[in-house]
């Protein structure tokens, strides 16, 4: 049986998800994006060129027919700032499958869980399909799940610290709790960050300054694909007990 990543009906083969912001310019965040063989992009909505002609548009690198574009609340900090943005990407592509973040502070960027619940409720009572940056609080992952959203995504670490993850309990709780994707998202910083997040059971993983900041972003974006594979199939295959004492591979009986 083929292993998709299922989000609100709809599935993909890739569980990396990539963002396309902090590359030098568009031609390299397509060729990165390329590389990782991601089927969904991040798009920061108030970061989009929509009025000036003479510069370059997304859509003219990553074609929105091939790669599902996935539109988000980057730099919103209030519940008020991020529903006119995500209404206004509606208005502008019909996209219903959002990213929702609800930043409380410009230092840490961590989650207002508080404006982040409030947010997704509306959405979802709107029609929209939410997919939703929180903190690994599992208490606040299930209460947004009660209140509609289509997928959990906690924080590995700050955003953009390359930290990995610091809460491997937290998150495995979460992950045990509910039955939506559950897709980490920010703070991973290289390709065994994937793996782990993987093996702990989680769908997908969003990257984004991991890839477009490294002095790599090409051989960067085609380690994060591979790491990712290799944790959710070390995942799947079942890992053995630990013990505190060693075991012999080779057979007792039979010694020469």
């Amino acid at each position: 049986m083929k292993d998709y990543l299922t989000i609100s009906n709809k599935k993909y083969k890739s569980r990396l998800i990539v963002g396309t912001g902090k590359y030098k310019n568009f031609g390299e965040c397509a060729k990165a994006i390329e590389l990782s063989g991601t089927e969904i992009v991040t798009v920061a909505v108030r970061r989009v060129n929509i009025s000036d002609k003479k510069k370059p548009l997304l859509m003219d690198y990553i074609n929105p027919k091939k790669i599902t574009y996935l539109p988000n609340t980057a730099g919103c900090f209030t519940s008020s700032e991020a529903l006119r943005t995500l209404r206004l990407a509606r208005e502008i592509g019909g996209w219903k499958l959002v990213k929702l973040e609800v930043l409380g502070d410009k230092k840490t960027l961590f989650p207002d869980m508080i404006e982040t619940l409030k947010s997704t409720e509306i959405l979802s009572k709107e029609g929209f399909k939410v997919m939703v940056y929180c903190s690994d609080d599992p208490l606040m992952a299930r209460r947004l799940e009660n209140v509609g959203a289509v997928s959990i995504m906690p924080l590995a670490a700050p955003i953009g610290s390359g930290l990995g993850i610091q809460n491997r309990t937290n998150i495995q709780i979460i992950r045990s709790q509910t039955k939506l994707p559950v897709i980490i998202d920010a703070g991973l910083g290289q390709a065994s960050d994937a793996t782990i997040a993987m093996e702990l059971g989680c769908d997908g993983v969003l990257i984004n300054t991991a890839i477009a900041k490294a002095k790599n972003p090409f051989k960067m974006a085609e380690a994060m694909k591979y790491a990712v594979i290799a944790g959710r199939n070390s995942y799947l295959s079942g890992r053995i007990d630990k013990t505190i004492f060693g075991k012999a591979s080779s057979p007792n009986k039979g010694i020469i």
